[in-house]
């Protein structure tokens, strides 16, 4: 029986045929999906998980910051250090952008990110999602700040998840 649904491996698959860096890009996104998932559970369980209320901490933008906030940010650089697909990530949680550990092999995009948008929403329990962007980076160095400013043409996958009663990942990979 087809019942007209498709994993996201197979999405993934479908859609980044015949692109440079295909495999690398998939299993990023991959790595993303399971950032989703965990932050997925964190906001689902809220209060009773004990992952509301406010840090003494503030945010780039001078917000205070949510333990969501910090724990959503947390949840997607461990998903995506790791496994040498990234040089880089940027989050609206973070001052400067997240070096990746040493030990950790740079990879060939970079990952901006606000990890928990609408944050200041899950008190009244709204839902709240997270965006994403990747962008490539093909210098061999450590990526710079201004690296992390690239046009939005040159994005080569884009998404967003929400999060509420059903959690609903969004992206492109530019088809």
């Amino acid at each position: 029986m087809h019942l007209g649904r498709t994993t996201l491996s197979k999405f993934l698959i479908q859609q980044l045929k015949g692109i440079d860096g295909a495999s690398d890009l998939g299993a990023l996104l991959v790595d993303v999906a399971a950032a989703v998932k965990a932050i997925s559970a964190m906001t689902a369980k809220g209060a009773l998980g004990g992952f509301l209320g406010e840090l003494d901490n503030r945010n780039v933008q001078g917000e205070t910051q949510k333990k969501l906030d910090v724990l959503a940010n947390e949840a997607i650089i461990r998903a995506c250090e790791w496994g040498g697909l990234v040089a880089g990530m940027a989050s609206e949680e973070l001052d400067e952008p997240h070096a990746i550990a040493p030990e950790f092999e740079r990879g060939r995009f970079l990952l901006v990110f606000d990890p928990l948008d609408g944050s200041s929403n899950t008190d009244v329990n709204v839902s709240v999602g997270t965006i994403f962007s990747v962008l490539a980076h093909a210098k061999a160095e450590a990526p710079v700040t201004a690296d992390y400013f690239q046009p939005g043409r040159q994005q080569v996958a884009a998404g967003y998840a929400i999060y509420g009663p059903a959690t609903m990942l969004v992206l492109t990979v530019g088809k």
